[in-house]
């Protein structure tokens, strides 16, 4: 068994902060809800708040970590441009999907719109987890901060399931390759 280099980060930036954050994601915006719009506020202890305040802080990391890995390690590999005459674009992800009709859509439109949208999710949970460090429990008496909260963590959930999902197809049709290769284990002989 054996992995490049550039497909050991692929997996780091895509299945280990991308996809560990789309998990928290999904808990932290059950947790928000139950702890800020419960009817009975008083259920919720001063632990599981201070939990949830590390929990989203954690979750703040991952998305930072998924989308500046995603901008400054993995797409320079990506838009690499090819020497004049290079025929083989396999290690030229852009180019190669640019190269065909039936590719070039996970170009123009998934790869486009991962760029951008990618960079709602930090920017979002940052801000989430900034107000409820800030009020902690105390959302519950603020209706509008409260909605505002449990709207921007779904937008970074959303946000971070589109690029997840474009970055997924990408991959799969254009793999960023390369770089050493890295030997996890080796092989039975026949």
């Amino acid at each position: 068994m054996e992995i490049t280099f550039r497909s050991l980060w692929t997996i780091i930036h895509g299945m280990g902060f991308g996809a560990l954050y789309l998990l928290a994601c999904s808990g932290a915006l059950i947790e928000l809800y139950r702890l800020t719009c419960s009817s009975a506020p008083s259920e919720s202890t001063p632990g599981q708040t201070r939990f949830l305040k590390i929990y989203l802080v954690t979750m703040t990391a991952l998305a930072w970590a998924a989308v500046l890995t995603g901008a400054y390690v993995i797409y320079p590999w990506y838009r690499a441009t090819p020497p004049p005459g290079t025929v083989d674009l396999s290690m030229y992800p852009q180019r190669l999907l640019m190269s065909r009709p039936s590719t070039s859509g996970w170009h123009s439109l998934g790869m486009e719109w991962k760029e951008h949208v990618a960079w709602v999710a930090p920017i979002s949970i940052t801000m989430v987890a900034f107000v409820f460090i800030r009020y902690g429990r105390d959302l519950v008496n603020h209706k509008r901060l409260r909605a505002a909260v449990l709207g921007f963590a779904a937008a970074s959930f959303l946000a971070a399931g589109l690029a997840g999902f474009f970055g997924a197809m990408i991959n799969k049709a254009a793999p960023a390759q390369g770089g050493p290769t890295i030997h996890l284990r080796e092989g039975a002989e026949k």
